[in-house]
């Protein structure tokens, strides 16, 4: 008693809901984190194949050095130069690349935003199987209580001799496999609230009542998950065109602009010769691929077969929605009937137990019959409040598989 005292102290200075849960997780999840860095990752290459409409700009230099000069040819010759180069025409490379990369993003904003509310929902399952756990701890400390009261009442019977030996063990019995259950039921809450501070990224004291507003929906809205992978489907159309570019002229225009310098050029004023101290060079070039022995037909072929499962994914990702959506629903029903049920069961379990107290203290029944009674009004309570937080669980499965924000339904 002394231990749980303790346990159940930090809820009367502060508890953590469900919503702060979530939005712990957000920005401590080590999962949640990484997809929002490969979501950085994808914006920043998106970046960079926007910048390939741009000219690019190069500086170079070399040096070369030969045994013996010659009367056209210094012995040493260096060089500098700036180099300004444009692509015309790349057959709509560019602009697929561009494609490519921004369906890249967008199905990596998608995955990320569908890890989050997968990971909110398992934090919401985590969450009320422990308050299930917590009352089902807390109907076992009843019960042990009662046992233990009634244990010493029939030690004291039977030092007066008017109970058996056996009573005492029995109720000793029924004490000890509660006292059992507690350790059993304790370690399965240290179990899962471990498993919540992985998810939730960080530690975790106790947690407050929380439950969601009950609100219905005609349709639902596609998953995360399912538009990322159409994302990425889109994605690779635009790598497929991109791979057809190959076979279209690619134009470019390069202006160089060179510096040079020279040694052990003595040859050159013997023969007369001016050496070139600079020299600009523009150069059009026109280059296309005819042929390849099929190679970029075949890379085309299997991106679009890649494309195609995706596609398959897709129909089969929404198939499920549907028939989840439909699901959840049904299961609000059921929870709530389970409620009602557990709730007429509990109140038909606690008034028989308080008869059957007051007669096995007069005497009138035995103690078989009071242990049956306290185990039915204990397992009955515990099902009730299980029930309680099945109907918060349901409801959070049918704003998942709505599409929805579950955090923004939490009361």
């Amino acid at each position: 008693m002394k231990r749980l005292f303790v346990l159940l102290l930090p809820v009367l200075i502060y508890g953590e809901g469900l919503k702060e849960l979530i939005n712990v997780s957000t920005k401590q999840n080590d999962l949640l984190l990484s997809k929002e860095l490969s979501k950085e990752s994808k914006a920043k290459d998106l970046e960079s194949k926007e910048s390939g409409y741009f000219p690019t700009l190069d500086l170079g230099a070399f040096y070369k050095r030969d045994d013996e000069a010659s009367p056209f040819q210094a012995g040493d010759v260096y060089s500098g130069f700036a180099k300004l180069s444009y692509n015309i025409y790349d057959g709509g490379k560019r602009s697929s690349n561009v494609d490519q990369a921004k369906e890249e993003f967008q199905s990596s904003s998608y995955e990320s935003q569908a890890t989050k509310k997968s990971m909110a929902l398992q934090i919401t399952q985590d969450f009320f199987n422990l308050k299930s756990l917590e009352a089902a701890l807390e109907s076992k400390v009843e019960a042990q209580k009662s046992l233990k009261a009634q244990l010493q009442r029939v030690e004291r019977f039977y030092e007066a001799k008017i109970a058996t030996k056996e009573d005492i063990d029995r109720l000793q019995s029924s004490y000890d496999t509660t006292t059992y259950e507690m350790e059993s039921i304790k370690f399965q809450i240290l179990s899962l609230k471990k498993s919540l501070e992985l998810k939730v990224g960080k530690s975790i004291t106790t947690l407050e009542d929380s439950s969601f507003e009950k609100v219905s929906f005609d349709k639902y809205m596609t998953l995360d998950a399912t538009k990322a992978l159409i994302s990425k489907e889109d994605s690779l159309r635009s790598l497929s065109e991109s791979i057809d570019s190959i076979y279209y002229p690619n134009i470019k225009i390069e202006d160089t602009y060179s510096l040079y310098g020279y040694s052990r050029d003595e040859a050159f004023a013997k023969a007369g010769v001016t050496p070139l101290d600079n020299q600009n060079t523009l150069m059009l070039s026109l280059n296309f691929r005819l042929f390849d022995y099929g190679a970029v037909a075949k890379t085309k072929e299997a991106v679009l077969l890649t494309s195609k499962a995706l596609n398959a994914q897709v129909s089969y990702q929404n198939k499920e929605q549907e028939m989840q959506f439909a699901l959840a629903l049904s299961r609000i029903n059921t929870a709530k009937l389970k409620i009602a049920s557990s709730k007429s069961a509990l109140t038909s379990a606690q008034s028989a137990f308080n008869t059957i107290e007051k007669k096995y203290d007069a005497g009138i029944v035995d103690y078989v019959v009071y242990l049956d009674a306290l185990s039915k009004k204990t397992s009955v309570k515990a099902l009730y409040e299980s029930s309680l937080n099945d109907l918060e669980f349901a409801y959070a499965t049918y704003y998942f598989y709505a599409g929805k924000n579950i955090e923004e339904f939490i009361k």
